[in-house]
């Protein structure tokens, strides 16, 4: 399959959430699990996406946040609204990501950051752009020059020793790197990256609906993302580790030190 001629197909798809997303604030809020939220705005979203790409690409299955789906040899993952917690109390940080994946990586990547107007997309081979402009990854290759963001700390029962990595790994990266930061959305933290906005971000979790959208973005920009081992990071990692390929080292000694 020509994964180029999909492209018009994931841009249209985040335009449907953008639209559902600025067209009003949630009514309702509610937890699916420990301070993990969802809005009736997420599942609308979700719901307007699957039906358009059911429609677009029947042969096609699709796994979104709020309901599941089937993974195949090709498949769609959806996080209808990223940075929910920032998106119920009115913060502008927050995305539609859409990735096609095929195998164990993304293929074609759309991201929105509707209340940013930015939307970012890829396909592998054809490069990295936010709108029609193409977008590298930053130059830096020391971390006291580094703009660093990280992912939410864990929550549920078992937070604790996840936290205690998190914790260790923020004072690091506190005492060495240029700037510290924490945006509640992976969709942005991968799609700056791939921007050069920000130079790395670290996020200790690989949730599919979350993160593989903005892999692709940050290897079609030149960057490098990695599982916390050094791999390369898959559909199936633990972590997500997106880079300037000069921080590679660096960064990779910090979080074996913590």
């Amino acid at each position: 399959m020509d994964h180029l001629s999909l492209l018009p197909v994931a841009r249209e798809a985040v335009a449907i959430g953008r639209r559902i997303v600025t067209s009003r604030a949630p009514r309702s809020v509610t937890a699916k699990s420990e301070r993990d939220l969802v809005t009736d705005i997420d599942l609308a979203v979700e719901e307007a996406v699957r039906e358009f790409l059911a429609r677009e690409t029947p042969d096609i299955g699709l796994v979104g946040e709020e309901h599941g789906g089937e993974r195949g040899a090709l498949w769609w993952v959806l996080d209808p609204v990223d940075g929910t917690a920032n998106f119920a109390r009115g913060i502008p940080l927050t995305g539609i990501s859409l990735a096609l994946v095929s195998g164990e990586r993304s293929v074609v990547a759309a991201i929105d950051l509707p209340f940013l107007d930015t939307v970012y997309t890829a396909v592998e081979h054809y490069g990295a752009f936010a709108g029609d402009t193409r977008i590298a990854v930053s130059g830096a290759s020391e971390l006291a020059d580094a703009m660093v963001s990280l992912g939410d700390f864990a929550v549920g029962a078992d937070a604790g020793p996840k936290n205690r990595l998190r914790l260790a790994l923020l004072e690091q990266l506190g005492a060495r790197a240029e700037r510290v930061r924490m945006i509640g959305t992976a969709a942005a933290d991968l799609a700056w990256v791939a921007h050069g906005r920000l130079d790395a971000t670290i996020i200790l979790s690989n949730l599919p609906w979350d993160t593989m959208a903005g892999v692709l973005l940050v290897r079609e920009a030149g960057g490098l993302v990695l599982d916390a081992d050094g791999s390369d990071h898959t559909v199936s990692s633990a972590s997500t580790i997106a880079l300037a390929p000069g921080l590679r080292d660096v960064v990779l000694e910090l979080l074996r030190a913590c």
